[in-house]
This record gives C-alpha cells, sequence and structure tokens, in this order.
C-alpha cells in the first residue's frame, strides 16, 4: 500500500454506519472513488466521495447528486448502477456498483490500437448502455473512453454522469462546458447547446480514436483543437488504417458529421446500424455474464462445508482379505515404484512451469508493470523525484483550476494506481491557477447583464455603488472595478480586461438624472429629491434673481470637491430673493431731458405732466422727484418729476 493510502483519513472508516472503506482506487478533480463493503448486504461496492473543498460549492453538489438521480433511472446491463446516495457530515458520497477491471482509456494506451472485432464489441456494448439512456431523456455529455469501464470478467459498462441533463435543458454555457475537448460536439463549441446528438458525435471520435489509436484532431492548445470540431470533418479511419473496413469508415462519418441533423438522432439508431455492419463482417459480438451459473460459494465458509459429490459405490465383487504370496507383493512394490517416480516426473514439470511463469511474470507480465504513485498536491519537483523512485519519467503539463492551488499538482495521466512500464512518460497536470476571463467592454452594460457574466465566469460582484449622472440612463453600468484575490491594486475594467476565476469587481452604476427642481417652490423640491434618496440641508442659499420668483427654487449648492452626487448625498437648495434693488439717482435742478437721460441709464424711467412736453427743454427745471434720491428701487421703476419754468 502507497504512502498517500495510507495517510488517507477515510481508509478504514465507516460511512454513515453502513460502508467500510477498504481501499483508494482512483482520484479525480470532484471526487475521490473507494472500494468498500457494504456491511448491510455483506458485498463490495464503490464509494465515490466529493473532495472536502467542494462540499460548500453548491454547483458540484447539484453535479454530484444528478449523476446519483441520472445513472439511478437507468437499469441496462451496460450502465454502472447506483445503489445509493448520501452525506454522512459534510461528507457528501455515492455508492456504486464495483467493477475491478481497467478504462478503455487504459486498454487503448496499452494497445494503442483496437482490431476491429474488438472496436465492434465495444462500441455495441456503450451503444447499448446509451440508447437506454437516451430512451430515458438523459444525455450523458461527456461519452470518453477514461468513462467506459472493461470489467476483468467482460463486462462493458459507462458510468460517470455527472454532466447529465435532461434532453430539455440542453443549454451549456459557460463553466458548464464541462466535456473533454478532444470529444466535444462542434454545437457545444459554436452554440453551447446538447443533446443526444451531441453523444453521438462524441461516440464518432471515440470510434475512430479505437479504430486508428490516434484522435482525429490535434493541437497545442484547447482551443485549437475546439476550433477544429467546429470547422474541420474527420477523415476516414482507413486513411490511417487500411484495415478498418468501409462500413465503419461511413459509421464514423456519419456519427460526427458538423450537423446534428445530419448524424442518428440517438444511440438506438446508431446501434442498429452497427448491428447490421456485425452481420455484415460475420462479427458476432459476446455478451459477458455477470457470473457463471451454478453454486454460490459464500465467502467465509470453508469448502469442506459445502456439499460435495461424493464418488460412486463400487459395484464388483469384494476382495477378500487374506495373505498374498509373494509374487502379489512384488508386484504390488513395483507398481508403487512406478507410481512414485511418476509423480516426481509431473512435480519436476510443474516447478519448471513455475519457475517459467515467475520469470514471465516479473520480466515482461503484469509483475513487471509499476503502479503510477499518487502525487497530487505537491510541486512538480516533488512528483518528478517520487516517480523517478519507481523508474517513470515524469512531463509537465500545464492546467488552469480554481481547486488546487498554483503550482501544485492536481492530477497525472495515467492516473494513481495505474499500472505502466517502467520509463514511462507520466503527464503531471500542474496547476496554472484560476482561467483567465477576457472580460468585454462593460459600456452601455446594464447592472443585471455586467452580473450575470461576472457570476456566470466564476467573479464575485460585491455591492454596486451608484451615482447620478446627467447623460446616462438609469441602471447602465458607468465604472467597474477588478481586486485580484491574490492581492495587489484594483484595476479599472470598463473598457474590458482581462481577470482570473476567483477576482471580484465592484461596479459604478448610474442612477439617473438628479431632477430638474428649478422654478419649484421648496417643499416641491424636497419631496422631489427626497424620493431619489437625496437629503435637503435646512439650510439655503438666498440670491436675487431677476428671473426666478422669490421663495422659488433656482438650483442645488455645487457639490464639495466637485463630481456628481450619489444617494444618500445632502444637497442644499438654491432659493430665490427676488430682483436686486438699485438706488435713485438725484436730479433735482436738471432739466426735463437731463434728468429722463440720468434715470434711463441707472435703469429707471421718468415721468411728467404731459404739457410739459410742449414746452421746449432749455426752459425746464426739475423742482422735486416723487422718490428720494438714494432710495432702492427694483430696476424698471419710474420717478414722476416737478418741473418749473426757468429765465
Amino acid at each position: 500500500m502507497s504512502t498517500s493510502q495510507q495517510t488517507d483519513p477515510l481508509i478504514g472508516r465507516l460511512v454513515d454506519g453502513r460502508y467500510r472503506v477498504r481501499a483508494r482506487i482512483a482520484r479525480g478533480g470532484m471526487a475521490t472513488v473507494y472500494v468498500a463493503t457494504d456491511l448491510r448486504l455483506e458485498r463490495r461496492v464503490a464509494l465515490k466521495v466529493m473532495h472536502g473543498h467542494l462540499s460548500d460549492d453548491s454547483v458540484f453538489q447539484s453535479r454530484f447528486i444528478q449523476e446519483a438521480r441520472a445513472a439511478a433511472r437507468l437499469a441496462d446491463p451496460h450502465v454502472v448502477n447506483v445503489f445509493d446516495q448520501g452525506q454522512d457530515g459534510d461528507m457528501a458520497y455515492l455508492v456504486m456498483e464495483y467493477l475491478p477491471g481497467i478504462t478503455l482509456r487504459d486498454l487503448m494506451r496499452e494497445q494503442r490500437r483496437l482490431t476491429v472485432p474488438q472496436a465492434v464489441t465495444i462500441m455495441d456494448a456503450i451503444l447499448s448502455g446509451l440508447a437506454a439512456a437516451h430512451r430515458a431523456g438523459i444525455v450523458h455529455r461527456d461519452v470518453k473512453p477514461e468513462n467506459v469501464l472493461l470489467a476483468e470478467d467482460g463486462r462493458v459498462k459507462i458510468g460517470d454522469f455527472g454532466l447529465a441533463r435532461a434532453t430539455t435543458a440542453n443549454t451549456a454555457s459557460g463553466a458548464q462546458l464541462l466535456g473533454t475537448i478532444a470529444y466535444l460536439a462542434p454545437e457545444l463549441v459554436t452554440r453551447g447547446t446538447a443533446d443526444a446528438r451531441s453523444d453521438i458525435y462524441s461516440l464518432g471520435i471515440m470510434l475512430y480514436e479505437m479504430l486508428t489509436g490516434e484522435q482525429p484532431y490535434k493541437g497545442e492548445q484547447p482551443m485549437q483543437i475546439a476550433f477544429q470540431h467546429a470547422t474541420d470533418s474527420v477523415p476516414r479511419p482507413s486513411v490511417k488504417n487500411p484495415g478498418v473496413p468501409e462500413q465503419l469508415d461511413e459509421l464514423v462519418l456519419w456519427s460526427t458529421e458538423k450537423s446534428p441533423d445530419d448524424r442518428p438522432v440517438d444511440a438506438r439508431e446508431m446501434l442498429d446500424r452497427l448491428r447490421e455492419i456485425e452481420r455484415d463482417l460475420g462479427i458476432s459480438p459476446q455478451i459477458t455474464r455477470t457470473a457463471p451459473v451454478g453454486v454460490i460459494r459464500d465467502e467465509g465458509v470453508p469448502s469442506d462445508e459445502l456439499t460435495q459429490v461424493l464418488p460412486l459405490a463400487s459395484t464388483g465383487p469384494t476382495a477378500e482379505v487374506g495373505d498374498t504370496d509373494n509374487a502379489t507383493r512384488l508386484r504390488h512394490a513395483t507398481q508403487k515404484r512406478t507410481t512414485k517416480g511418476a509423480w516426481l516426473v509431473v512435480l519436476v514439470l510443474l516447478l519448471a512451469a513455475l519457475a517459467g511463469g515467475a520469470g514471465w511474470w516479473f520480466g515482461s507480465g503484469p509483475g513487471s508493470l509499476i503502479a503510477v504513485a499518487d502525487v497530487s498536491g505537491g510541486t512538480f519537483t516533488e512528483a518528478q523525484d517520487r516517480l523517478a523512485l519507481d523508474s517513470l519519467v515524469a512531463v509537465e503539463q500545464g492546467e488552469y483550476t480554481r481547486e488546487v492551488a498554483a503550482g501544485l499538482v492536481i492530477r497525472t495521466e495515467p492516473g494513481a494506481g495505474a499500472r505502466v512500464d517502467r520509463e514511462t512518460n507520466i503527464d503531471v497536470f500542474v496547476s496554472l491557477g484560476p482561467p483567465i476571463v477576457t472580460v468585454p467592454s462593460l459600456s452601455g452594460l446594464t447592472e443585471e447583464q455586467a452580473r450575470a457574466f461576472f457570476s456566470e465566469n466564476f467573479i464575485d460582484v460585491g455591492d454596486s455603488e451608484r451615482e447620478f449622472s446627467p447623460d446616462v440612463a438609469q441602471d447602465i453600468v458607468l465604472a467597474a472595478s477588478v481586486t485580484p484575490a491574490s492581492g495587489g491594486e484594483a484595476f479599472g475594467c470598463l473598457d474590458g480586461c482581462q481577470a482570473l476565476q476567483g477576482d471580484s469587481v465592484t461596479m459604478l452604476v448610474s442612477a439617473g438624472a438628479v431632477p430638474n427642481v428649478a422654478g419649484q417652490s421648496v417643499g416641491a423640491a424636497t419631496d422631489a429629491l427626497n424620493a431619489v434618496d437625496l437629503q435637503v440641508s435646512e439650510s439655503q442659499n438666498r440670491i436675487n434673481s431677476e428671473d426666478v420668483p422669490e421663495g422659488s427654487v433656482i438650483g442645488l449648492v455645487e457639490r464639495d470637491g466637485g463630481g456628481n452626487w450619489r444617494p444618500g448625498e445632502t444637497v442644499t437648495l438654491v432659493v430665490s430673493d427676488g430682483p436686486p434693488l438699485y438706488p435713485i439717482p438725484g436730479v433735482v435742478g436738471l432739466t426735463r431731458d437731463e434728468a429722463r437721460a440720468v434715470l434711463e441709464e441707472a435703469g429707471f424711467g421718468a415721468d411728467w405732466a404731459l404739457f410739459w412736453n410742449a414746452v421746449p427743454n432749455g426752459l425746464t427745471e426739475v423742482t422735486s422727484q416723487d422718490i428720494a434720491e438714494g432710495a432702492m428701487r427694483v430696476r424698471g421703476t419710474s420717478v414722476y418729476l416737478q418741473l418749473t419754468v426757468t429765465g
């Protein structure tokens, strides 16, 4: 048992008072699988336990429960049975059928290219299982060799329905698009939608790989492979392997058509065509039973306590007991020596066979293979050193993930526990940290649209700040600031930016324009401003205005520091004190026209008795004015003059 197995706290634990954990089988991105004993039914089961750091993630929990529900709805010999699902404290688990054996990926890695009968037999079983799923309205959405199990007794089953969805809920956007990129249908790449025909595309890619030993599309980056799925056509397998029959060529091309409408509608239609091909090629897939018919030997019951077949009684004459002569004794002794010699020859042959078998086992057979150690959670250097102890070569690969800190090992390919030859290259996937998210321009988006984008891309959105804007409609994003989860300076993102999943963002959102209260009474203006969460100061700034009546609002005092007002702030009203007053000039002693000119220049009017208009100006003199010199009046006020004749 490896060190990681010994330190695994679940080994030996009794889960939910029923399942005794025996050993760890495999570890994936979402869960670890153990072999356990169901103490109630006294049988071995596979126990799939969600990783502890995902227990609080509702998305992963729902996927975990979805796997149980999806698989439990299926009753087919080619689907891994799910027996139970539950929660033990903070640990979520599934109880599944235990199938000792390997995955289709292991077989292809060992054999590279499968024979036509092998590929047809495995495809027949997979299609049978998926036909049951499609008939039940379930789309698997993650069909790949890693999810096809080949049991030691020959059974072929498809499992891991963790991404399964009902056919009516076929949209797969943002983080939901989780299927392995090498088997991804074009419509998942271009539109994010999936149905039963998407599973058919994945099966076609997998059949191509079984027949040729390689995948049809290759690339340095996942997006290169995804682009080829969306734009290129899968070639005929016979180009790579001339031994592939034309019928299987056509089946691969049919199932990998770019348009879903051109593919088989579901697994049943593809299975019917495969079985026609089986009859044409004379291939008969062998259906392996789960157990031979006969006596079931219960573990722990001594063999001598089971019913046994008794030898037949002798029916010949009974030999009489008595003395024998010397010839008889000599004959018996010779027979005993001959029998002993024969047994010695048999023993020598057996020992030679055992020695040869042991040499093969440890030299080139299964005994020569090395189990890949579990190096997850450490650095690449640590993984490299550990694998080197087993004569395995570590090859560093990068992978973005939110679950494992940057620089630490996520997993290996082949996975931990897989048995491989010495000097095999082991891909060690090291976390590059959270995936990069390219944020588009947020200018013109509503707060709701921006929040939806950030949530779909696992960027935390805090409470938005709001600001009144005279030019931008209410609820439109004005600014956005991203704060890295790893620390560091926040940066603006209104015009688009690159962030990481797990970062947080704060947005500034328009509250619309501040109500225009000019010309309103103080009470009406206060009510209008309070309605948009602006407080009004009891003090007022009062100024004269020739345009606004006294007591009416002219506007708001400018905000301290400038900028736009924000909800919750306090504003001060500017209120009109009416028109301004100016001093009346003195005009006594001036002529009529001189007095009028002085008053009009000061903004006032002049008035006198009508008959003075007939008197020449030079003969007139102002003797008094009805508004005294220096009196304060509104411009436009008329001053009445008393005149006399001079000379």
